[in-house]
């Protein structure tokens, strides 16, 4: 779920006292006393043992003591441990999954819509700032069908159906006017030679046809092709700034939150990452883990959500002194119902476009 380099190697008692300073520190961000941690761990512990177990777990990194006060803070590796080893797995009360699922239910089966909604509900339900990512195709695109139709003049609209049921569609200005039974023709070669090829496969199968304007064609849909699949990620909607900005003690912290939710950072390494997650699965990333410096004074917890071909990402953002548990259950809900709603969705269009496409037109009768 988050840094794999992080070994346990904690003892139980030192376990339950780091969760519980950390558990203290979210609620309340001041240091944490060995009095304070007394009355909050289930061990009936004196307050000499719990500071001889605080000099321990600041020894090995996972707690430190600010200047000014005797109180300890957790550390960013304090923080990865918590999310990693002494989290269990926590799962959304009942009630609440309930909530959103009332609220999804009652928004209309259109995808922008949902998207809004799903991240204006994550926001309300973590106080947290929340993003989602369009719905990305992280399988190389492949040839399914083109369709070519004459407009006016020199002009041809390019209709490519992509294997993932997607459309795409593009006008083309070619260097004259092109008679439609020969543009029929030249879709039908294509269609016939390039099915289920990738756009370097439509580029070489092309090249070695007998119709020039087969060739020209199909240079352009291997174009179209690689371009789709090269489409980066990009944040559709977010919500709940407000939640989150006064929660960061450090400007350096509200800049990079600024730039992520703006779009001035991307997030596709970290997408990249999460391609083989399963639906549902969920990347918590705890100060750039050492290996994003734009993320350094974040913490970011991701939900993967589409389907086995097409994927986006929905989560929150904010400091270090995230609610870890609550955000990662409502992520992890949250996705799972848009990758429901998607599935149903893109099936709806596959249907569409199959049959749009089988069905022959007026003329052709």
């Amino acid at each position: 779920m988050t840094d794999a380099s992080l070994h346990k190697n904690l003892t139980e008692r030192q376990e339950q006292l780091l969760a519980s300073l950390i558990r203290e520190y979210i609620a309340r961000p001041e240091p944490v006393s060995s009095k304070t941690l007394t009355q909050t761990t289930e061990r009936n512990l004196s307050s000499a043992t719990i500071r001889n177990e605080m000099v321990v777990l600041e020894e090995k990194g996972y707690i430190r003591s600010p200047h000014t006060s005797a109180g300890r803070v957790p550390t960013e590796d304090g923080y990865r441990y918590f999310v990693q080893y002494l989290l269990n797995n926590p799962n959304l009360p009942v009630p609440e999954m309930e909530s959103i699922q009332s609220q999804l239910r009652d928004r209309p089966l259109e995808m922008e819509s949902w998207l809004q909604t799903a991240t204006l509900i994550l926001a309300k339900h973590t106080r947290s700032a929340a993003l989602v990512t369009e719905p990305r195709v992280w399988t190389e695109q492949r040839f399914k069908h083109i369709e070519l139709i004459s407009t006016h003049g020199r002009l041809i609209l390019m209709v490519l159906v992509l294997s993932t049921g997607n459309v795409h569609q593009q006008m083309l200005v070619m260097s004259e006017a092109i008679p439609q039974p020969m543009l029929t023709q030249a879709s039908d070669l294509l269609n016939r030679v390039c099915l289920d090829q990738t756009a370097q496969g439509v580029r070489d199968r092309s090249r070695g046809l007998s119709s020039i304007l087969a060739q020209e064609i199909g240079e352009l849909a291997a174009d179209a092709l690689q371009q789709v699949s090269e489409i980066g990620s990009k944040i559709l909607y977010r919500a709940g700034l407000s939640n989150v900005l006064p929660e960061f003690q450090e400007e350096e912290g509200v800049r990079q939150a600024l730039q992520v939710l703006e779009g001035q950072i991307g997030l596709d390494e970290i997408l990249n990452e999460m391609v083989d997650k399963q639906v549902g699965g969920v990347q918590v990333i705890v100060a750039g883990e050492g290996r994003w410096e734009q993320f350094s004074n974040l913490s970011l917890v991701l939900g993967r959500y589409g389907t086995s071909r097409v994927m986006g990402a929905i989560g929150v953002i904010g400091p270090t002194r995230l609610h870890y548990g609550n955000a990662i259950s409502t992520v992890s809900y949250i996705a799972g119902r848009v990758s429901e709603f998607l599935t149903e969705l893109r099936g709806e269009e596959d249907d569409e476009s199959s049959s749009a496409i089988d069905e022959p037109r007026d003329d052709e009768k």
